[in-house]
């Protein structure tokens, strides 16, 4: 991972890269070269709903998105499980298409959703169109993002929650 030499809203990002940022220790600029040599690649064949689309069935590879947060050092104590299922994951991509993800959904102790950052799609490599966002339990692919752009996590809070709440 390479560290991150301003903030993330402001860094411009180079094509195929995206912004790892938000309550983690280590904010990275990252690749999909760099997904591919820093992580474990699992693979999804994946059959989904597009709505402009329609049905699509897709075979996806790259590291899960938990792993590569994980490495990032997102800002919770992993023994505390209350803790982590405060957190939140947003994920945009190049043609403004975002979406939300909860920590609980993708961390092993609650939902261990294999929601990965894909580096391959259909045996091809995504490095020119950026990493794409798979979330192989979902029917429709509304939170299917490609050219991934910033992936940012941090604890939610309520409005008005005291301290000893949040």
């Amino acid at each position: 991972m390479s560290l991150l030499s301003s903030t993330p809203g402001t860094t411009e990002v180079r094509p195929g890269a995206f912004v790892l940022w938000g309550d983690v220790a280590t904010p990275a600029t990252l690749t999909v070269a760099d997904l591919r040599a820093g992580w474990t690649p699992h693979r999804a064949e994946v059959v989904f709903d597009c709505a402009t689309a329609g049905p699509q069935r897709h075979v996806f590879e790259g590291p899960l998105l938990r792993e590569v947060v994980a490495a990032a050092g997102p800002a919770f104590d992993p023994a505390r499980r209350k803790e982590r299922s405060r957190f939140l994951l947003a994920v945009n991509g190049t043609d403004g298409h975002h979406t939300v993800l909860s920590w609980a959904e993708i961390d092993v102790d609650f939902g261990g959703a294999p929601v990965l950052l894909a580096t391959r799609m259909d045996g091809a490599d995504l490095d020119a169109a950026g990493t794409q966002l798979v979330v192989p339990s979902d029917r429709c692919g509304a939170r299917y993002v490609s050219g991934v752009t910033g992936v940012w996590t941090g604890r939610h809070q309520l409005g008005g929650a005291s301290s000893s709440e949040v």
